[in-house]
């Protein structure tokens, strides 16, 4: 798969519209006693639609990177598409979630983090920005140093409660915060320190019992989507409930996979839940022994 340069230029692009954004916000305002002009609100561009339209199916079609590149064909006409902004972030990072060279990834990744930005000063207030905000957060954490990861997880927090707040019908943005809440809960004991004695503590809230809730209603909210069954049973094995995992995973197994991330995914369903089904042989043989 080759990677494009369309990262890297969309950065120098991203960064260019933020500095005439700045620029064009810092002019004076009107001087009292003549009022401003209303504006009319801009006409619908009817070549936007189309791409926009074009994009969205595309990616329903799991066609990302072409889809990725109509978005940016619409921000080339109107940099300030919310739809494309925080479309673009969420593509970037599953594409570059798929290389495994980190150069490539940070590429991606950094692309997501501007579009992710700018889509929440186009829409303060849209869930869909700061989903796509936590996401990219999320998959940059990884690849940083301590302090930055640290950072990064507690930057995560109010944008990816504020997804499910104003959609609380996302699964996605469920998905996001029992990963979140999950993650939190499991530091590392060096983690938990560093927290404790230069960040003011541990972001309030990771919770392993609260990650179940929050998987639980995505894979509720959207029964078909095997990543969500995939993390809700292992958060329910970590908790040693293994007739839940179970019960999830014999229904993750029967979902018909759709894409390749898919297939790995149902791969991993198959294992858990043979390496389950083992272990309850195993525990029922030593129970009949004892009788």
């Amino acid at each position: 798969m080759r990677l494009p340069f369309r990262p890297l230029v969309w950065l120098w692009g991203l960064a260019l519209w933020g500095l005439t954004a700045g620029a064009a916000s810092a002019q004076p305002p009107a001087r009292p006693g003549r009022p401003a002009g209303k504006l009319a609100p801009a006409a619908p561009d009817p070549a936007l639609a189309r791409l926009l339209a074009q994009a969205r199916k595309l990616q329903a079609d799991y066609h990302e990177s072409q889809a990725l590149g109509l978005y940016e064909q619409a921000l080339a006409k109107a940099p300030a598409t919310y739809e494309a902004l925080w479309s673009a972030a969420v593509l970037s990072v599953r594409i570059g979630n798929r290389y495994t060279d980190e150069t490539r990834k940070a590429a991606y990744f950094s692309a997501a983090r501007l579009y992710a930005n700018r889509a929440l000063v186009v829409k303060p207030n849209g869930a869909e920005g700061h989903y796509a905000q936590a996401l990219t957060l999320a998959t940059q954490a990884p690849l940083l140093p301590l302090r930055g990861r640290l950072l990064a997880y507690r930057e995560m927090r109010p944008h990816v409660y504020r997804a499910t707040e104003l959609r609380p019908e996302w699964a996605e943005a469920w998905q996001l915060l029992g990963r979140w809440h999950y993650r939190v809960d499991h530091y590392s004991l060096v983690e938990r320190l560093y927290s404790r004695l230069f960040l003011g503590g541990v972001p309030v809230g990771g919770s392993t019992l609260l990650a179940i809730e929050a998987l639980r209603t995505a894979h509720q909210l959207d029964s078909t989507r095997i990543e969500y069954a995939y993390d809700l049973a292992r958060v329910h094995l970590n908790r040693s409930q293994q007739s839940r995992a179970t019960d999830v995973l014999q229904a993750a197994v029967e979902l018909p996979p759709v894409t390749a991330d898919e297939l790995v995914i149902s791969r991993r369903c198959r294992l858990m839940l043979e390496q389950l089904n083992r272990r309850q042989r195993r525990q029922v043989q030593r129970h009949l022994k004892k009788l």
